[in-house]
């Protein structure tokens, strides 16, 4: 009997989820610009907490869909799976990249390029606008993406492997947190943001999680409820945290680098997953076929957020329409945004399609 091809899968959720809530985070900060006021700022903080899971998201679900379509794959399949990967995450990386920093220089990060020196050094760190310090720490993962492969065939039909693997992972990464924070409280090291060890944990469980997809599928099912009892009370306590760094609202102050979001991050993905799940169980086609489609084009649609944010957010600013209704232009921005991000992203590929058709 031919083995069932499933129309979508977990990564594929989770790509469609990180992509619209990384479109949200940006927009709070323009919103945040305007000195709103502190109920106002308190309701931000508790918007940015809801969406910051974007990053683990993106690395999980990369590593899951990843790990799924390469069975077995090893050294001998990394030059044909980076030629797909050059073509399709690194082209348009470099281009977007380029846009930012020659059309819209004013939304680099950290300190804006002032010669040639500066301007090589922002283009490949991810200063270039504020989501691409995400693409500079996921392309990693995709650049090491045999370590993972090799991880996949350690733990292949052996539990106690993959038991001890996660258990190691986790007090790894529980060190490193600690490593973090110490750093980070000593000097600027931001560029540890940007480092794949800072997003290590969610890659090495996005392999396991397909490895041993029968256990782990049937855990996320059937307790599906525990993992949203989770990330309610990780949500209440990342805002909490938020809450007592006071006013006016400092986002920065509600980083990944906490337990607190870790865990927060971890249970929103094993609910994402559990939705997919259960769409892929009761036969939703249409739902797959969906966020099959959109995850497709996420990662452009992603890399070209910014540049349509900057478009709709001067354009929307009229009369006193920022300031007079902060929430508002936070989801008309929002939405408008990311209907742009995607039709630009199939627009496009269905350009560049037809110019290689010509060829």
């Amino acid at each position: 009997m031919p083995k069932k091809i499933r129309i979508a899968d977990i990564g594929d959720y989770l790509k469609v989820f990180a992509c619209t809530a990384v479109m949200m985070q940006p927009t709070i900060s323009l919103v945040l610009a305007t000195n709103p006021d502190h109920q106002t700022q308190f309701t931000l903080g508790i918007i940015y907490n809801l969406v910051k899971y974007t990053a683990p998201a993106f690395i999980f679900g990369i590593l899951y869909s990843t790990t799924r379509t390469h069975e077995g794959a090893g050294v001998r399949q990394y030059p044909a799976y980076m030629k797909g990967a050059f073509q399709s995450l690194f082209v348009p990386s470099f281009w977007w990249t380029l846009v930012y920093l020659i059309v819209m220089p004013w939304v680099q990060q950290v300190a804006a390029y002032h010669n040639a020196g500066s301007f090589i050094w922002n283009f490949v760190n991810g200063n270039a606008a504020p989501h691409l310090w995400y693409n500079t720490m996921m392309l990693q993962f995709i650049i090491l993406m045999p370590l993972f492969w090799a991880l996949a065939r350690l733990v292949e039909q052996q539990p106690q492997r993959g038991m001890i693997v996660a258990i190691l992972t986790i007090i790894g990464y529980a060190l490193w947190l600690d490593f973090y924070t110490l750093m980070a409280n000593h000097g600027d090291w931001y560029l540890l943001d940007r480092f794949f060890v800072s997003f290590s944990i969610y890659g090495v469980l996005g392999v396991l999680a397909v490895k041993f997809a029968d256990q782990v599928n049937h855990w996320l099912l059937k307790f599906w409820w525990l993992s949203l009892t989770v990330l309610g009370l990780a949500f209440l306590w990342t805002n909490y945290e938020l809450d007592q760094a006071g006013f006016p609202l400092n986002l920065s102050k509600a980083d990944y680098y906490k337990p607190s979001m870790t865990l927060y991050s971890l249970a929103v993905i094993a609910c994402v997953a559990a939705l997919c799940l259960y769409n892929t169980k009761r036969h939703h086609d249409r739902m797959l076929k969906a966020m099959h489609y959109l995850a497709a084009f996420a990662y452009k649609a992603y890399l070209s957020n910014i540049f349509w944010l900057q478009i709709v957010w001067h354009l929307s600013n009229r009369g006193n329409l920022h300031t007079a209704h902060p929430l508002g232009t936070l989801f008309l921005c929002w939405a408008v945004t990311w209907v742009l991000s995607f039709m630009s992203a199939v627009g496009l590929n269905q350009l560049w399609s037809r110019f290689k058709a010509l060829w």
